[in-house]
């Protein structure tokens, strides 16, 4: 399969995919896209958002539609390390009785996973996670396990319960891609879930697409060029979060404790490319990157107490840094 048969094959999965999708999903078209960037991307994403608002039935049904396997972990105070990754039992030949440790998959062995809650387990075992994200594969009794691939980690987090909760360190935020806000629906959308949820149950999902395309379009975007000016605008719109530079923004001076690495300006990149591959286009642009500087910055810049203080939220200083960058 050529270039040029690869796009056209994109263009039916657009079309086709977010069909199927709204079979089920009424509205969260942006919070469906990024989390098909996040796929694309090879990288994970922490979506943020009350109880209720479809996060599970969402990755769920992307999942069903991208013909992936979907693991569900729900994270609780006593969820250990080995109930992620797997662990080795003892079992016995029956006709030599010999013994031998065998090792017992866990739920991370799956193409999409949704860590439910993360935020509700201690640091252990949420690094057992994050340690599967970074290198794609589990360690268990000094053997390595690989994990299937495509691999993604979608977890969410609750933002109005903070009671039992552990919250991620900033080293391990910044492994996820994405940081997504999923809202309340309108009205009109409201109605319709009510609608689409209290009669008969909804039809079966069709797979759009597989993993072997899944591959190709994950190849394509390494493969896309990026041109000068887009790339100087990912990195100027990464240095603007740093307190210390001339360039950065006076909001950012004044209440930013800690700008962004670059891993921020990798992810805006990569995003953006995959964005342009599932809108059609071969090349991104600087309204790509604009697409994605929110989710790509609100939980890698640490604001500090005279913040808090004056009530300015990361949300303002972001939109401060868009504004203050040009394209």
């Amino acid at each position: 399969m050529d270039v040029k048969e690869k796009f056209e094959r994109i263009e039916l999965f657009k079309k086709d995919f977010f069909g199927e999708i709204e079979k089920k999903i009424v509205g969260q078209r942006e919070v469906i896209s990024k989390i098909i960037i996040t796929i694309l991307s090879q990288g994970h994403a922490i979506i943020t958002g009350v109880p209720g608002l479809a996060k599970t039935l969402i990755v769920k049904t992307i999942s069903d539609t991208m013909d992936l396997e979907f693991s569900r972990i729900q994270f609780t105070p006593d969820l250990m390390p080995s109930d992620i990754i797997g662990t080795d039992i003892i079992e016995e030949d029956p006709e030599s009785g010999r013994r031998y440790f065998k090792f017992v998959k866990g739920p991370v062995f799956a193409n999409l996973i949704l860590a439910d809650e993360i935020n509700r387990t201690p640091p252990k075992t949420q690094s057992a996670l994050l340690e599967a994200m970074q290198e794609s594969k589990v360690t268990v009794s000094g053997k390595n396990y690989e994990l299937p691939l495509p691999f993604s980690v979608i977890a969410t987090q609750n933002p109005i319960e903070h009671e039992g909760t552990y919250p991620l360190p900033e080293a391990q935020l910044d492994r996820f891609m994405f940081n997504i806000l999923i809202d309340y629906p309108d009205e009109s959308e409201e109605r319709d879930i009510v609608s689409l949820t209290t009669g008969e149950e909804s039809q079966y999902t069709k797979k759009i697409v597989n993993r072997k395309d899944i591959f190709a379009m994950q190849s394509l975007v390494r493969q896309m060029p990026v041109p000068d000016h887009v790339l100087k605008y990912a990195v100027k719109i990464a240095r603007s979060t740093r307190p210390q530079l001339k360039e950065s923004p006076e909001i950012v001076g004044s209440y930013v404790r800690y700008g962004v690495g670059p891993r921020a300006s990798q992810f805006m990149i990569l995003g953006a490319k995959a964005r342009a591959l599932i809108e059609g286009r071969t090349v991104p642009t600087t309204e790509d990157v604009r697409y994605i500087i929110p989710d790509v910055l609100r939980h890698r810049i640490i604001l500090n107490f005279a913040a808090e203080a004056d009530n300015v939220d990361k949300e303002n200083v972001i939109r401060n840094i868009i504004e203050h960058v040009s394209r």
